[in-house]
């Protein structure tokens, strides 16, 4: 017989040989027992967690005489012919390559045969969002009145693209990543019974290298095996893997986070020398960071995750290395990891990564270091609007001491404008009306209700811009900001890297991304009353609110000095 590989040979055949998913297999070992199965389940979840594998035992379950404790037996001519893939009642049908409306609907009509040989007819369908929509509404009809013998095993790694139609008439089963000490319990289990040599720390670099799939753990430990003439070295893992050694990690860890550019410099090199594969050493770097962060929190958790690879040397750099550099470390590594998947020069890459990271400024921020982002146009702008508040409030008691005897109308004098030295902040019809024109109020609401939400996930030099702005109308694709202050709409309209982020942040709120027009509040009320009266003599029905008519001759007098757009009027 040929060759079988490891992933295949020991291929779960019992709930009990699923690793790591303990929670699902009890969930359905009691329902065989109870005899509550469902009509239909999907198993959701990362390749290589044991969903197929499941489906399988779980077919035999339902069809084993013999089965105990809701566990299949194995022997009898049921189990052996499913394990085999030799029972016609157990169908496993691949969704990638069959994922037409006729191979769904040759399904439906044979689904309402009973079954021939076994008690329930069993569909076992993978990867099942491949489906095509007609596919689908097939599909669901056969869900929604199910024959009395037929259970369906939907498999799939993206649920998300499975109608929520077929998801509400299933039951739902989330396969976990397997941790690596689970993989590695699995992989010495394997060994211990093939007799076979090996050392642990190949192991726990197998492992970790498998990144949670068990059948991805197998395949690789196959590899080492292979090359190392059964038997399990760590070089031959490091070599098989092209991951590095913890130690070379730990040296260059250490030697960035010390600015020692020259000796980080030259261990890259080594390790580029060594023909170690780029990606992983990144992905290596980047779960290091990941490890020290967590043990500096909670070093319980890093000694059960790490299976015991934390030594002096890792538990001494966790108490040297500040957290703000492992912050600045980790999105540094993932921008670079992204960069590098279009590269035929990786070396290239980690030698710029190396001199970034050992150049990092890992001071804190502070109010200077706020203050020093802003321009100084910016703040003499402030200083002056400042000293204006401070004038007006001083002329506001003035002229209520001299009307005693009139109406208490409180009248707060909004600051004036400043002149400034800047560009103007230029006023666009063609861009404001459009968004008028199809201006509603659900939309603007909706914005403001996201706003403050919004500008928190903006940095600290964009919070200061939009901080005195809010949206005055907005359309399902556009929204037009007002600002208090001139110089901030002007360098809101003209900050790309600001526009981008707002867009990015209403795409994640809204799930669309309305274009920003910016305006002054000073432009806001003359653009507003121009437009209403634009649109009165066509009966055009708009949200636009007209100002309110003040008639109390104090409040007449304040439009007369301040001006009707400077003031707000509270009624005591």
């Amino acid at each position: 017989m040929s060759y079988q590989a490891l992933y295949r040979v020991w291929r779960p055949q019992k709930f009990t040989d699923l690793v790591g998913q303990n929670m699902i297999t009890q969930t359905l070992k009691n329902a065989i027992m109870t005899q509550q199965t469902s009509h239909a389940y999907i198993f959701n979840g990362p390749r290589g967690t044991g969903k197929t594998s499941a489906a399988k035992i779980f077919a035999k379950a339902v069809n084993c005489h013999f089965q105990e404790n809701g566990e299949p037996c194995n022997k009898c001519e049921t189990c052996i012919a499913i394990t085999n893939g030799q029972l016609n009642d157990v169908i496993e049908i691949d969704a990638a390559s069959n994922n037409g409306v006729e191979e769904i609907r040759d399904i439906r009509d044979k689904v309402k045969y009973a079954p021939t040989q076994a008690d329930f007819k069993i569909y076992i369908i993978d990867e099942v969002h491949m489906l095509s929509t007609g596919a689908f509404n097939a599909l669901l009809k056969t869900l929604e009145e199910p024959p009395e013998n037929v259970i369906f095993i939907l498999a799939t790694t993206e649920p998300h693209k499975i109608p929520a139609t077929i998801i509400s008439r299933t039951q739902k089963f989330d396969f976990k990543r397997i941790t690596p000490a689970d993989s590695y319990e699995r992989m010495v289990y394997i060994l211990t019974e093939k007799g076979i040599e090996y050392e642990e720390p190949a192991l726990k670099v197998i492992a970790k290298a498998a990144e949670g799939g068990m059948r991805d753990a197998l395949s690789i430990l196959d590899q080492v095996i292979s090359f190392g003439d059964n038997k399990v070295t760590l070089d031959n893992a490091l070599l098989v893997t092209g991951s590095v050694t913890q130690d070379k990690i730990q040296n260059y860890v250490t030697e960035v986070s010390q600015k020692a550019t020259t000796e980080a410099l030259e261990t890259i090199q080594a390790i580029i020398d060594e023909g170690k594969d780029s990606t992983r050493l990144i992905e290596d770097l980047i779960a290091y960071s990941r490890d020290l962060l967590l043990y500096q929190q909670a070093p319980a958790l890093i000694n059960q995750l790490e299976l015991g690879m934390v030594n002096d040397d890792f538990k001494k750099l966790s108490q040297t290395i500040s957290a703000d550099f492992l912050y600045q470390m980790i999105n540094v590594l993932n921008e670079i990891q992204q960069q590098m998947r279009f590269t035929t020069h990786p070396d290239v890459y980690l030698e710029v990564l190396t001199i970034r990271l050992s150049q990092f400024n890992t001071s804190d921020t502070t109010t200077e270091t706020i203050q020093s982002e802003l321009s100084s146009d910016a703040s003499e702008q402030i200083n002056n609007l400042t000293k204006t508040v401070e004038d007006l409030k001083k002329q506001i008691i003035d002229f209520s001491s001299q009307n005693d005897n009139q109406p208490q109308v409180a009248v707060i004098a909004k600051p004036k404008k400043v002149a400034s030295t800047q560009k103007k902040a230029t006023l666009n019809l063609s861009q404001i009306y459009p968004i008028l024109d199809h201006a509603t109020k659900e939309s603007l609401v909706q914005l403001k209700q996201v706003w403050p939400e919004l500008l928190q996930q903006l940095s600290v030099t964009q919070r200061a811009i939009m901080q005195a702005s809010e949206p005055v109308a907005a359309s399902p694709d556009s929204v037009l900001v007002s600002f208090n202050y001139e110089f901030l709409s002007v360098k809101a309209s003209s900050d790309t890297e600001l526009l981008d982020a707002l867009g990015n942040g209403l795409d994640r709120l809204l799930h669309h991304v309305p274009k920003v027009v910016c305006i002054t509040a000073e432009q806001w009320p003359e653009v507003r009353k121009s437009y209403i009266k634009q649109n009165e003599h066509e009966g055009t029905e708009t949200i636009i609110e007209p100002e309110p008519e003040v008639v109390e001759p104090i409040v007449s007098k304040a439009e007369e000095i301040f001006g009707t757009e400077n003031i707000e009027i509270k009624q005591d």
